[in-house]
């Protein structure tokens, strides 16, 4: 079964919103992009979009699952934040430390159960875009969409090149930058959600950025990239490194 062009979201009520319509320069690194998505064929692609948190994961997703859709391919569309364990488990296991939201916060088991094992080439199409709900908790690992046998799958989140995870890509993006602006990004959006900038600040330096270290320390995610891209200036993004097609 062959797919239309159009975007499928997860039904996760943790939706960012759509970025606007990019400048001369970041539309020319999107086209960029999707070329190299699109060059895979008429099969099933798994696409990751890794960084650190607030590096702008999310926004890129949706503009490239816009430019894969415009060329006719179903773009369905995923975040990480959507695979991880329940709040009512967080008893069995320690996951407000940096360690341990690296370790213990994601279910990496349902990542590839639900996820990314049926959006396989071979694999049984029925992906479930959405495990537990962040904001409301609710399970949805029972609602699936099928997959058409060209569809494209786009996933964002931090640490998707993990080892448990890395095999299941066909196309690696990181995107880059400094860990300062990281915690400048992330207050900015989380202030409200998290009572108080000073409160966010703390939940970005002493917890996501520190599991982004030990990440980065341990997997070298930059590394195994097939695109590096600078986003430190969203309207200017930069292709720092690509490796071959």
């Amino acid at each position: 079964m062959a797919s239309s062009g159009r975007v499928e979201l997860s039904t996760s009520t943790w939706q960012q919103p759509m970025p606007p319509a990019p400048s001369a320069e970041r539309a020319a690194v999107l086209d960029h992009i999707a070329g190299r998505t699109l060059a895979f064929g008429p099969r099933r692609v798994r696409v990751a979009v890794d960084g650190l948190t607030a590096a702008g994961k999310t926004s890129l997703g949706h503009e490239l699952a816009q430019q894969v859709a415009a060329a006719g391919r179903l773009a369905m569309r995923a975040s990480l934040d959507d695979f991880k364990r329940p709040w009512k488990e967080s008893h069995l296991y320690e996951r407000l430390s940096g360690e341990g939201y690296y370790r213990n916060a994601f279910d990496v088991e349902a990542t590839r159960r639900l996820l990314l094992d049926p959006a396989a080439p071979n694999g049984s199409g029925a992906v479930a875009l959405c495990s537990i709900d962040p904001l409301t908790q609710v399970d949805h690992s029972e609602t699936l969409v099928a997959m058409p046998t060209d569809g494209v799958l786009i996933v964002d989140g931090v640490f998707a090149l993990r080892p448990q995870l890395d095999t299941c890509w066909d196309l690696r993006i990181w995107v880059h930058i400094e860990p300062a602006l990281s915690v400048r990004r992330g207050v900015a959006r989380d202030t409200e959600m998290e009572g108080g900038a000073e409160e966010a600040e703390a939940l970005h330096r002493d917890r996501y950025l520190a599991a982004e270290a030990i990440y980065i320390d341990e997997v070298d995610p930059i590394s195994l990239a097939d695109v590096v891209i600078d986003n430190t200036h969203f309207d200017r993004p930069r292709l720092l490194r690509e490796g071959k097609p």
